[in-house]
C-alpha cells in the first residue's frame, strides 16, 4: 500500500496502523471465517481520497479502511485447472504507467478482454507486454509462473506487473524446496516447452493452468496431485493454517 500510495500521490498508514486495522477487522468478523479448506475470510484494505476536490488534483484528505467478506474459490471451476487465453490485441499495462500499483487503474483495463475470453469458455486472460507483444506479463488478477524441469520462471516486477505477496511467498518456498527460480522475461513461445504453468495471487492462491490458447493453438500442461504446483500450494496453505512450521515469521497470531 505504501508503494502504491506514493505513486498515486496519497499518504499511507504506518505499518503498525495497517496491521492493527487488519487485526481488528479479523476479530470483528471471526464468526464469518469459513471452515478449513472451504474458503477464507478475505480482508481488503482500502485507501481512498475523500476530500472535496472536483478538479484533477490530489485529494485534500483521505480515508483508510478495511473490510472483510467470507469467500470461496476465486474461479468458478474451483480447483480445476485453468484454461487461459493469450490476448495479443488488448494490453493491461505499459512502461511508466500504473501496472505495478494495486489500484483501479490496474484492474479496469482487463475487463473487456476478460469478458470476451470468458464468453468463449476460457477461465481468464494472459496478457503480453505492450512494447514487443511477445513476453508474458500477468493474468487479469494474478502473477504467472512456468516450470521446466526443476527451473521455475516468472516475469520480473519491472513496473508493469504487481509485486504480489503470494508471488514472493511462492518464490521463497520454491527455493527452500530446492527449485531454481528465475525472475526474467518469458517469451510466449516458451510455453510450448513448459512442463507446468500456474498462477498466484491473494484471492487466487496457487492455481494450476491446464492449457493456454495462443493464436488458435492450444498448449496443454501437466496438472494433478503430484504436480509442483500442488506441492507449492500445499506448503503455502500448510504454513498459513499452522500445519507446517512458520520459519519465516510470516504468521501474525490474533489473540
Amino acid at each position: 500500500m505504501k508503494i502504491g500510495a506514493e505513486r498515486m500521490c496519497m499518504p499511507s498508514p504506518s505499518i503498525d496502523q495497517f496491521i492493527e486495522a487488519v487485526k481488528q477487522t479479523a476479530l470483528a468478523n471471526k464468526r464469518w471465517v469459513p471452515p478449513p479448506r472451504k474458503g477464507s475470510l478475505y480482508i481488503r484494505p482500502l485507501l481512498i481520497g475523500s476530500g472535496p476536490v472536483l478538479g484533477l488534483a490530489p485529494a485534500t484528505e483521505y480515508m483508510f479502511l478495511t473490510y472483510a467478506s467470507p469467500v470461496g474459490n476465486y474461479f468458478k471451476q474451483g480447483k480445476a485447472p485453468l484454461n487461459l487465453y493469450v490476448d495479443d490485441e488488448l494490453i493491461r499495462a505499459s512502461p511508466g504507467g500504473a501496472g505495478g500499483v494495486k489500484s483501479i487503474s490496474n484492474y479496469a483495463p482487463v475487463m473487456k478482454a476478460q469478458v470476451r475470453a470468458k464468453s468463449q469458455g476460457f477461465s481468464d486472460v494472459l496478457y503480453l507486454d505492450s512494447v514487443n507483444k511477445k513476453y508474458l506479463e500477468e493474468v487479469s488478477a494474478s502473477n504467472i509462473f512456468t516450470l521446466k524441469g526443476s527451473v521455475i520462471s516468472t516475469p520480473p516486477t519491472s513496473g508493469t506487473i504487481l509485486p504480489g505477496i503470494t508471488r514472493k511467498s511462492i518464490i521463497d518456498i520454491a527455493r527452500d524446496l530446492g527449485y531454481q527460480v528465475e525472475e526474467r522475461a518469458i517469451s510466449v513461445d516458451e510455453l510450448r516447452d513448459a512442463d507446468e504453468v500456474f498462477c498466484t495471487g491473494t484471492a487466487v492462491g496457487v492455481a494450476s493452468v491446464g492449457s493456454v490458447t495462443y493464436q488458435g493453438r492450444r498448449i496443454q500442461f501437466e496438472v494433478g496431485e503430484h504436480s509442483v504446483c500442488q506441492e507449492l500450494d500445499l506448503t503455502l496453505v500448510g504454513i498459513q493454517t499452522g500445519l507446517i512450521e512458520d520459519k519465516k515469521d510470516w504468521i501474525i497470531n490474533i489473540p
